[in-house]
């Protein structure tokens, strides 16, 4: 394997997903960027709606401004979590980021690993929420 580009691979033997890849590889150069949780709330830190969709878009946004601040993009993530309170509509969830992701992978040309969880309740109180992620960045 080469390891001079950033990989995601999807090895045989392991589910064939359109919706995530299975490993990563970023090799040694490469700027890695981490991104912390990101939940569906302003500027201010205030939740920005009670609905699913809503939320997610929004935490989506807030990732996509952290990832512009250091000359990333969507399609530089290589490693999602995704958090959501138990009892959300995941279809509503997925179904309003997901044409976003769907595309940043595209121009990726793989769709990043991907790790999701249902939790009792997030830190900040309403959210419904949070994502984080790691991207890599090759040097120009």
């Amino acid at each position: 394997m080469d390891f001079t580009e950033i990989a995601l691979l999807r090895p045989a033997g392991l589910v064939n997903s359109p919706a995530f890849s299975h490993v990563a590889v970023v090799p040694a150069g490469a700027a890695t960027i981490y991104v912390g949780g990101q939940n569906g709330v302003d500027a201010d830190g205030k939740v920005v709606s009670d609905d699913i969709a809503e939320q997610s878009n929004r935490a989506l946004d807030n990732a996509v401004t952290a990832l512009a601040a250091v000359g990333a993009t969507l399609a530089n993530v290589i490693q999602w979590n995704v958090l959501f309170v138990d009892g959300v509509d995941l279809q509503a969830a997925y179904g309003a980021i997901g044409p976003r992701l769907g595309a940043a992978a595209a121009e990726a040309g793989a769709p990043p690993l991907v790790t999701g969880a249902r939790v009792a309740a997030l830190g900040v109180p309403g959210a419904l929420i949070e994502v984080s992620a790691v991207a890599a960045v090759l040097p120009a």
